[in-house]
């Protein structure tokens, strides 16, 4: 057999191995971003910096407990964001979907369990969200990744999930005929100060994320 029949040859089965290797690559990452944001919905974050209370600037006694801040940050939505930029728009959807699926079908992944019923619970609309949001965030990060493009993709991804999860709770609110009070209080705990701790969270998570899709890039190429 000729040198360039066989080179032709081991070229094909050089090719043909690659094309075996790359799924399994891709079903890889794609479940590590579904488990990663399995870990991220039970993970509770205890915030906790320094503030000027209100009461300083009134008569009222102020203690030292006063002027410290906690605040208990769920990281899903960082991880969101992520999961993005890490993978990109196609398989961050992807691994979002089947953690959304498989919440919704047999496995207790969401906060509060898991189970077709759960399309009821007023915080499902910021999960539903998260697929919408990743490819907001993943086409406004393209293939650039510049400083810029990621705050424009955390904004956007960030703010559309609060936005929405607003108003599929209010939806659910309606639903079950939930009082102002309780509606106002959910906005206030769920998306006040919550938005902008997600934001720093997740511009911070964003920044190793950009390193880790050039890396998957390049073996993947």
């Amino acid at each position: 057999m000729s040198e360039d029949i066989l080179i032709p040859k081991m070229t094909r089965v050089s090719r043909q191995k690659r094309k075996l290797r790359i799924p399994l690559i891709n079903f890889v990452v794609v479940i590590f971003g579904t488990l990663l944001l399995v870990g991220a919905s039970f993970l509770n974050i205890d915030i906790k910096h320094y503030i000027i209370p209100a009461e300083i600037f009134s008569n009222k006694n102020v203690a030292l407990e006063d002027f410290i801040f906690s605040f208990y940050l769920i990281p899903q939505i960082p991880a969101v964001m992520f999961i993005c930029s890490a993978l990109g728009k196609k398989m961050s959807i992807t691994s979002i979907t089947l953690y959304i699926l498989a919440g919704l079908t047999f496995l207790p992944v969401f906060a509060l369990g898991g189970g077709i019923r759960y399309i009821f619970e007023y915080g499902f609309g910021y999960i539903l969200a998260y697929i919408p949001a990743a490819a907001i965030a993943g086409n406004l990060l393209g293939k650039r990744y510049s400083f810029l493009d990621m705050i424009k993709a955390v904004l956007a991804g960030v703010l559309f999930i609060h936005a929405a999860g607003i108003i599929y709770m209010c939806l659910i609110a309606l639903i079950k005929h939930s009082g102002s009070g309780f509606i106002t209080g959910w906005i206030s705990a769920q998306s006040g100060l919550k938005i902008l701790y997600d934001i720093i969270a997740s511009f911070v998570l964003m920044l190793p994320g950009k390193y880790i899709h050039k890396f998957l890039t390049f073996i993947l190429e």
